[in-house]
């Protein structure tokens, strides 16, 4: 067979270029500071995660720079009588042909009125700041990058440091990335200074002199990203993160069984010293004819607390009228319990180590997300040579299998409860600025 013709060799040539493009975009830093906003109050751990969000390192591929920019976001979450939402401002700026430095501020203004606050606690509201400091070093085809993160919020300070490398080899076919995180948690515990009626917020809120504990956290990830073919990009991850002292959350308790009154009583938990999590991912981005993107993954975890959970996730990306792209996704995750969770033990004492956070009960959640992204011109700012605006919404539908509503144990009995089930909508907005 002779050779391609120019047009087919023409394609080619785009496909493997997008694929390189998209590889330098797609994959997340090997030092992704996961661990920052642990100590956001009440909030579940798909909210934690999107926090973090806000603070990932620019992708950066071995050899590349990411490019000058400039965000500026907002963000909202609402579901489960939890609101949080606020601005985020992220700067990237290049020194010279081998240094890029960049800047983050991210900022959350929680409102809690949860199932949890109402079983035990009051309703409250506070601010989380966080900023993030990065650098990237460009040496030839490696990529040094390194970064400080600290957020701070009434009753919880968390500091993170993260180091990554990365190499592109084979023709910059092949990218092979090690990465290494360190955090530092401080956590307090807030009490009410006035009296106040139950289920009523707290007008003087300060912190326990009595209650002071910290948390160490430590995160190695490795990461191999290869274009296969003209059209099918793949990336496999693997992560080790290992935490240490104080884990468990202040303000949630279990409830044991008890005669008399709702049938229940609520006290403190007891959570592990120690907690040791694997996770492994995979993910396939295929680069289609009509300059669409398909992307699948899936993602394994487990950890010491007994929890095994998989993700999976499907994306679609399509450019349609001039300037516009659209993308379209679909995301299952399932978890169990951990070894020492339980809704209602059976009574006090039961074991060394009892808690009832429904972060670590078992359930599974669908995500469906739909994003947008324009892309304009500014005339009179010539320096700007790109500029989009962006919207993205996910509609997030959460089931539990084993964590019951206990607001309801009066009426239907302690351990009888319907199950809990929590919708969240999460919605972004931001607009990028390349210069």
């Amino acid at each position: 067979m002779g050779p391609p013709g120019r047009s087919e060799a023409a394609a080619d040539a785009t496909s493997l270029a997008a694929l390189r493009s998209t590889a330098r975009k797609m994959r997340v830093s090997a030092a992704e500071p996961r661990a920052a906003p642990r100590g956001a109050r009440l909030l579940p751990p798909f909210l934690r995660t999107l926090l973090a969000l806000g603070v990932i390192v620019a992708p950066v591929l071995g050899g590349v720079l990411p490019e000058d920019q400039a965000d500026l976001m907002y963000h909202s979450y609402q579901g489960g009588d939890i609101t949080v939402r606020g601005p985020s401002v992220l700067i990237r700026k290049k020194v010279g042909d081998s240094l890029s430095l960049s800047y983050n501020y991210y900022e959350d203004m929680i409102s809690s009125a949860s199932i949890d606050v109402k079983l035990s606690a009051s309703p409250y509201h506070e601010i989380r700041k966080q900023n993030s400091f990065g650098a990237d070093y460009l040496h030839g085809k490696t990529t040094y990058s390194l970064g400080y993160i600290y957020s701070r919020e009434p009753d919880y300070i968390a500091s993170t440091s993260y180091y990554s490398i990365s190499q592109d080899m084979f023709g910059d076919l092949t990218t092979i990335s090690l990465g290494y995180r360190r955090g530092w948690d401080q956590v307090y515990r807030d009490l009410c200074a006035a009296p106040h009626p139950n289920n009523q917020e707290c007008p003087d809120i300060i912190n326990d002199p009595t209650f002071h504990q910290r948390a160490d956290h430590r995160g190695y990830t490795f990461g191999l990203t290869q274009i296969l073919t003209r059209n099918l990009l793949a990336n496999v991850n693997y992560e080790i993160d290992t935490d240490q002292g104080y884990l468990a959350n202040p303000y949630r308790q279990i409830r044991y069984a008890s005669p008399g009154g709702v049938g229940f009583t609520l006290a403190p938990q007891v959570y592990p010293n120690t907690r040791t999590s694997n996770a492994a991912s995979v993910l396939l981005k295929y680069y289609l004819p009509w300059r669409a993107t398909l992307t699948g993954s899936y993602r394994f975890y487990h950890d010491t607390f007994g929890i095994v959970g998989s993700t999976a996730e499907a994306d679609y990306t399509m450019p349609m009228w001039k300037g516009w792209i659209f993308d379209g996704s679909l995301r299952y995750y399932t978890q169990t319990h951990a070894s020492f969770y339980s809704d209602l033990f059976p009574y006090a004492n039961y074991s060394n180590f009892m808690a009832r956070d429904r972060e670590l009960a078992a359930f599974n959640s669908w995500t469906a997300g739909i994003g947008a992204s324009y892309e304009f011109p500014i005339p009179r700012l010539p320096w700007i040579h790109k500029s989009t605006a962006n919207i993205r919404y996910d509609r997030m539908m959460i089931n539990y299998k084993d964590f019951r509503d206990a607001l309801l144990a009066a009426q239907y009995g302690a351990g009888s409860e319907p199950l809990y089930k929590l919708d969240a909508n999460v919605l972004e907005v931001f607009l990028s600025l390349w210069y």
